[in-house]
């Protein structure tokens, strides 16, 4: 089975651009949650390791490289788990693929996968940074200030917050408390809050 995988970072968002001649394939798994999660920690990941372990999944591709993820070392393990499986994985934008013709690693490609895994790292961290430093001019100018130490947040204005508003969807979707944390990179402290405040039966 030829798999096309896509990924976007937040519910809202849509993959219609990481469709690429998606009549190709059998399947397309979709997940909508932040780079930074494990790959195989993700719904989408996890269906497909399932199909790996079944014997079913050929192949498997992907617009770019920060689909699979932004981390390098998650991005390593993950290809070398497949080519493992001898399951070759196909970067579309980047015209790379993980093994060649005769189900072996491509060392041109590794190298270059690592690169661009790199740089993936890098552009997560930039994100981070900005928007760090945007809070930080924030609090200088006076815009920013944050919650006031010791009040009480509204449960309207806290369940709105994109990070746990997503959390609440994965929840309502059945996700674990675990798995709903990590997929919207939030605490778990923070997740069985939410459960409360939903109105979402603790498991």
């Amino acid at each position: 089975m030829k798999v096309l995988y896509c990924r976007v970072s937040s519910l809202d968002q849509k993959t219609d651009r990481q469709k690429v001649n998606e009549k190709d394939y059998q399947l397309v798994i979709e997940d909508k949650c932040s780079g930074s999660v494990p790959f195989f920690e993700r719904a989408g990941g996890k269906e497909i390791k399932d199909l790996i372990e079944k014997g079913i999944l050929k192949s498997l591709s992907a617009i770019s490289i920060d689909r699979i993820g932004r981390d390098l070392r998650d991005i390593i393990n993950t290809i070398h788990f497949f080519n493992q499986h001898r399951i070759c994985i196909h970067f579309i934008s980047q015209g790379l693929s993980t093994l060649d013709d005769n189900g072996k690693e491509n060392p041109i490609s590794k190298m270059i996968i690592s690169i661009l895994g790199v740089v993936a790292e890098m552009n997560r961290s930039q994100i981070r940074e900005n928007q760090m430093q945007g809070i930080r001019l924030g609090k200088l100018r006076g815009i920013y200030k944050g919650r006031v130490k010791g009040s009480k947040e509204d449960t309207l204005a806290f369940l709105s917050k994109e990070k746990n508003k997503k959390a609440l969807e994965y929840l309502k979707k059945g996700y674990k408390g675990v798995e709903a944390a990590k997929l919207s990179g939030v605490h778990l402290n923070t997740v069985t809050k939410i459960k409360k405040l939903g109105l979402i039966s603790v498991e």
